[in-house]
């Protein structure tokens, strides 16, 4: 049975994506993890889907990680396997014909503001606020969305982001290009629609030229980033450094890193 807390639906040339675990703010668990896998490679198998919307239930677009799922299920393959399960899985999205357009609203948080981030198009509601807060839980954003807010905020940015971990607001976001439009939170999906259909309207081989020229110029740097994310976070998962945060955790007492 398929899990209903990530929900696919088609109406004619138009498919939408839901994040539908609104009591956890859609986090993720793994379960859901493979449920939007199946999904995304069903969309990449279906050329008659000229867009795709991708949202939210509830209060946020997703919150990230359900840290109540981490480690509590068996896990049978390495670390290194896992992540490169959900980089396939989540790189089906630029097998898709259709160009992805996100609605975030409330929180879009670590890898759901990734995945967002790989997305051709995305739109915030008033008062959304995206965040990377990896390194401060002792590792490195790794689904992407180091190399695709370079690209779009360039290094700066990037940097204050990813080593701070602070949010970033829907003006500011704006701002920078890392979403296209702001629109009011009762108006969101309706504008996603609206841009969905008028997508679906325009000659396909003319959509799927476009974004072919779109992709030329981002997507190697892209792949390429994520190749390393997948080198590094196998790494500080085996570090020393990685092995004294759990330990100066656990025992209460301040850290002793020596970046190793």
């Amino acid at each position: 049975m398929a899990d209903e807390r990530v929900r696919l639906d088609i109406d004619g040339p138009i498919a939408t994506i839901t994040n539908n675990n609104p009591a956890k703010h859609n986090a993720f668990d793994d379960a859901m993890d493979l449920a939007l896998f199946e999904i995304l490679d069903e969309l990449a198998h279906r050329p008659e889907i000229r867009a795709v919307i991708w949202r939210g239930e509830g209060r946020s677009f997703s919150s990230g990680r359900d840290v109540a799922a981490i480690g509590g299920g068996q896990v049978d393959i390495s670390h290194h396997e896992l992540m490169k399960r959900g980089h396939r899985g989540i790189l089906r999205i630029l097998d898709i014909e259709a160009p992805v357009i996100v609605a975030l609203h409330g929180w879009a948080i670590g890898a759901s503001f990734q995945r967002a981030l790989i997305c051709d198009i995305r739109v915030a509601a008033e008062g959304a606020r995206m965040m990377l807060p990896e390194v401060g839980h002792g590792v490195i954003p790794d689904t992407g969305g180091i190399g695709r807010l370079y690209q779009i905020c360039g290094h700066g940015v990037v940097s204050d982001m990813v080593l701070t971990g602070r949010p970033m607001g829907a003006q500011e976001a704006l701002a920078h290009g890392v979403v296209s439009r702001v629109v009011p939170g009762d108006q969101l999906d309706a504008t996603v629609r609206e841009m969905a259909e008028k997508i679906a309207a325009a000659p396909k081989v003319t959509v799927n030229m476009a974004r072919r020229v779109i992709r030329h110029l981002s997507e190697p740097s892209l792949r390429s980033s994520m190749d390393e994310e997948l080198i590094l976070q196998t790494f500080i998962s085996k570090s020393a450094d990685m092995a004294e945060m759990r330990a100066a955790r656990a025992e209460g007492r301040p850290p002793r890193y020596t970046g190793s």
